[in-house]
């Protein structure tokens, strides 16, 4: 993807990259909720994880950084994979139970309590007035989604409702511990390593705990894994971090409300999945708050 050298507004092709990354996790979903039919969610998050180890490190040695790490990375390193696992263990469990608009919507509202932690474990990342009114309208956009229930016909459940907001709150545990640990200076290709190469394991060894590892599996579905470790892990994954390292973080950052919107309309044509009017209400307010947190004042 070239240099990474800083510019102070997205360009073109920074919008074009990006756009492609957001409609990539928004199908990412869709790949998740449609290979649990064939692996089950937690043995595949960790397949996935495991398998993602060799292309990241692939990646990096390409880019003329082998894995070297020290001693001192050992343990942030194990604590941010072990977050990780437990951010996708929630996740992939939730696409399980859950439709994929739903899921989508709460776990995009990670920037809410990633702008909580960072208020408290961050310096200079103080909530400001704007940043706290982001923060209230996106919670009120999960807890309609929540709340608000399936609507008729639905494959929602509040059990998954919940797994989807845990792995929001996950997800930004491990942006928090990539900025708060020595980890942030080894930098975010080194960062994403570390997740897949300890989560893979710690989900591996879990997996048996949530039942039968292997479902009505068919061929496509491992065609699916590897393309999730490859495509969505060691691509879409170190894409972003690299939009991140060279654009304006808050204008990237604000650009990720268009997943759920994307996901809300696949889930809708691929699995037939209805759409709400509280769904969209809920959509509509976590995007507006996530512009909000990320705003530049």
């Amino acid at each position: 993807m070239g240099g990474r050298m800083r510019r102070d507004r997205l360009d073109g092709f920074g919008t074009s990259v990006l756009l492609g990354i957001t409609l990539l996790l928004a199908v990412n979903q869709i790949i998740v909720k449609e290979v649990n039919g064939g692996l089950q969610p937690v043995f595949f998050a960790g397949l996935r994880s495991a398998l993602a180890v060799g292309f990241v490190t692939v990646w990096l040695v390409a880019m003329g950084r082998r894995p070297r790490p020290t001693r001192a990375d050992v343990a942030p390193g194990l604590l941010i994979g072990a977050v990780f696992a437990a951010e996708f263990l929630c996740l992939f469990l939730a696409l399980d139970l859950t439709t994929v608009g739903r899921a989508s919507v709460i776990f995009y509202s990670m920037p809410v309590w990633f702008a909580i932690m960072s208020h408290f474990g961050l310096p200079g990342q103080r909530i400001t007035p704007v940043k706290g009114l982001g923060l209230v309208v996106s919670f009120a956009g999960t807890s309609i989604a929540i709340l608000s229930g399936a609507p008729a016909g639905g494959a929602g459940s509040l059990a998954g409702d919940l797994c989807a907001l845990g792995g929001a709150v996950g997800w930004a545990a491990t942006a928090f511990l990539a900025r708060a640990t020595r980890l942030r200076e080894a930098g975010p290709e080194m960062q994403l390593w570390w997740m897949v190469l300890v989560s893979g394991p710690i989900l591996l060894m879990a997996a048996p705990a949530f039942g039968p590892l292997l479902r009505e599996v068919e061929p496509m579905h491992w065609f699916w894994l590897v393309f999730q470790a490859s495509v969505v892990v060691a691509g879409g994954f170190i894409g972003w971090l690299w939009l991140m390292s060279v654009y304006p973080p808050p204008t990237v950052a604000s650009f990720s409300f268009l997943t759920p919107v994307f996901a809300i309309g696949l889930g809708h044509f691929i699995f037939g999945e209805p759409v709400s009017v509280s769904l969209l209400a809920a959509a509509g307010l976590v995007a507006a708050g996530i512009v909000l947190i990320n705003r530049q004042t």
